[in-house]
């Protein structure tokens, strides 16, 4: 950092990754700003500047100031941290000292000591507090420790699958052998192994992901596993929609059963989304890309090879990835909301609650980075080949495809808890 740099900060004063401190505070109150700058998106603690922007400086020698705040991280952070430090003369006599921390800090939460406890720190604007148990859950699940979709659901069970979906995942989809219909047992063994299903003290749960892929009414135990889908006449929202729905129902749709020469066809299904007529039970998937179809136009012609050509508003395999791409990477701990579908007149919106996992950023999507939150979702996504092996989903279908299709770039937009895509109708003007 620099002396401009620098400047620039104090002038702008405290936000969400900026605290001005002095350096005489105790080890515990540095602890916390640091947990809670870490379990943000990193920052800067600057030491000898006050809450009024004033300059007081470090009241003792930089070195030892240094050697004090790595002490501080070492043995009042858990995990310990290790921050950048470095210092900046402000005027004769008066040195700020640079307490930086990385915004990919791998292992979340980060708790500060508190007497014989250790708490984890939040950033909320310009304030730090503690942790709800909500979004405490939420960290470990940024950081991958935790696996929402493998966690047990409580007081779901066996019956609460559709038995018909499994079926037809198992046995068309993974060509696999499967138990009969009316086993039970043998069911529950391989929704165990598979881990459709947890072990939670000697019973066999459905797991989270279980029942968002193959529940017969996910809703019922995951209020938030939903899709609300809404139509707008113009380019804002508005009371008067021209359609309105909450979609329900397990994700994946339920295919027709495939004969021995049919291995190839799933990719060909949901790969090939006008062919809604093989779908015989649709899916939240379809059910979305249904909506986007009676609330778009389409435009048709006949090539010169006497061939039928449809142009949709938007080019439904990029629509298809955007929603794939929000039930597979949405964090369901934030269960007050669904993921929004929004159509307007200029453009088509899907909002995902949660930010991005942690190590993602919208470059990092751009150019085709894996990273998952709900890896058990995702690796069923990928087996209905809704989600590509390579991880290039979004840089080939959304990015590629809505530049092929209109020339437009389509909006990544990552802020506060939730991400969204914005593909747009039409080039805008300039």
């Amino acid at each position: 950092m620099n002396r401009a740099e620098l400047t620039e900060l104090i002038q702008n004063g405290e936000n969400s990754g900026v605290e001005f401190k002095r350096d005489d505070i105790a080890p515990e109150k540095l602890a916390k700003e640091m947990a809670a700058l870490l379990n943000l998106e990193g920052g800067h603690i600057l030491l000898g500047v006050e809450d009024d922007r004033t300059v007081s400086g470090l009241m003792r020698e930089s070195k030892k100031v240094e050697e004090w705040v790595m002490e501080v991280a070492r043995t009042h952070l858990r995990p310990a941290a290790i921050p950048y430090w470095e210092t900046i003369e402000w005027s004769e006599g008066k040195i700020v000292g640079i307490v930086s921390l990385p915004a990919d800090a791998p292992d979340k939460p980060y708790k500060a000591k508190r007497g014989s406890a250790w708490v984890t720190q939040v950033r909320v604007g310009t304030t730090t507090r503690d942790a709800t148990d909500e979004e405490e859950v939420r960290l470990y699940q940024q950081s991958g420790r935790l696996q929402y979709d493998r966690k047990p659901v409580p007081g779901s069970s066996f019956a609460d699958f559709d038995p018909r979906r499994l079926i037809n995942y198992f046995r068309d989809v993974r060509r696999q052998a499967h138990p009969e219909e009316d086993d039970q047992e043998g069911w529950i063994r391989l929704l165990v192994n598979t881990e459709l299903m947890a072990e939670d003290r000697g019973r066999a749960i459905p797991s989270a992901g279980g029942l968002l892929l193959f529940g017969a009414r996910p809703k019922k135990y995951l209020p938030h596993s939903g899709i609300t889908a809404v139509a707008y006449p113009g380019t804002a929202k508005d009371y008067g929609a021209k359609e309105r729905g909450v979609l329900r129902g397990p994700a994946v749709s339920l295919f027709p059963a495939l004969g021995p020469g049919d291995v190839h066809a799933y990719p060909r299904i949901t790969r090939e989304l006008s062919e809604t007529s093989e779908v015989v039970d649709a899916g939240v998937i379809e059910q979305a890309l249904n909506f986007v179809r009676r609330n778009t136009t389409v435009q048709s012609w006949i090539d010169q090879g006497g061939r039928r050509q449809e142009r949709w508003d938007y080019p439904l395999e990029a629509v298809r990835e955007t929603v794939v791409n929000a039930i597979a990477h949405r964090d369901y701990t934030i269960t007050v909301t669904d993921i929004e579908l929004s159509i307007y007149s200029d453009r088509l919106e899907v909002i995902s609650p949660g930010r991005l996992p942690n190590t993602v950023t919208v470059e990092k999507m751009r150019a085709g980075y894996r990273a998952s939150r709900n890896e058990l979702v995702k690796e069923v996504l990928r087996d209905y080949r809704y989600i590509e092996a390579t991880g290039l989903g979004v840089p080939r279908k959304i990015v590629q495809g809505m530049l092929a299709h209109n020339g437009t770039e389509p909006d990544l937009i990552e802020e506060e808890d939730r991400f969204i895509v914005r593909l747009w109708k039409e080039r805008r003007q300039e």
